[in-house]
């Protein structure tokens, strides 16, 4: 696996421009509705970083990285040695790794809580969140001095200019308001369905036709 890089280019990722445009969906999730036909996104709940008319990008909440060990990844990286993998903060211990997207699956992004910034290399996305791709921060969560909340995401989900816009006509996706729980909490598995319940909707409520009346 390719290490996480240490010049983010997360600030010139498509979508990363005025926060204040308030028709895009920064800082919003995505919930994918049952005719989603990729299957890389079946059933996902994300985390949209950043939306412009340049395009957007995301973070998916709800794709564990498989057998990937965010201490062993550590090791990996060489940012602790294998024999310290018994000293890590319970933070470090708890911390998620996700399949983020398709995009860059080689190269590493943490969406975490605000109560960690790094001049230049961090992005705020909304209240409370933001996105940084640099070793450092790895290296605080290592050390105990990272972000109260965070989730590791190897790669991300894009769209290209209008790509996104299209799909949710066409009712690909629904969107709503982001909160901690969703974004941070880990009963990954749980999101889809508590994300669709945050719009009072019951899963078993959507067809899998909808859209295609």
């Amino acid at each position: 696996m390719d290490r996480i890089e240490n010049s983010p280019k997360v600030g010139n990722e498509p979508g990363g421009g005025n926060a204040g445009d308030r028709c895009y969906l920064d800082g919003q999730l995505l919930i994918a509705m049952p005719v989603m036909e990729d299957e890389r996104f079946a059933r996902s709940v994300i985390y949209v970083c950043a939306h412009s008319s340049e395009g957007a990008m995301g973070i998916i909440l709800n794709r564990p990285a498989g057998s990937i060990d965010f201490p062993e990844l550590l090791v990996q990286l060489d940012i602790i040695d294998d024999a310290d993998q018994i000293k890590l903060p319970a933070t470090a211990e708890a911390m998620k790794v996700m399949k983020g997207g398709p995009v860059e699956t080689g190269r590493g992004f943490v969406l975490h809580s605000s109560d960690f910034f790094i001049k230049d290399a961090t992005l705020p996305i909304d209240d409370g969140v933001c996105l940084t791709a640099t070793l450092d921060i790895l290296k605080a969560i290592a050390k105990g001095t990272g972000p109260r909340h965070a989730i590791l995401a190897l790669g991300y989900a894009g769209w290209a200019p209008g790509q996104l816009e299209n799909e949710i006509q066409e009712n690909g996706w629904l969107h709503c308001p982001a909160d901690a729980d969703l974004i941070f909490g880990r009963d990954v598995e749980d999101k889809y369905d508590r994300a669709l319940q945050k719009l009072g909707i019951e899963p078993g409520m959507l067809s899998n036709e909808a859209g295609h009346a």
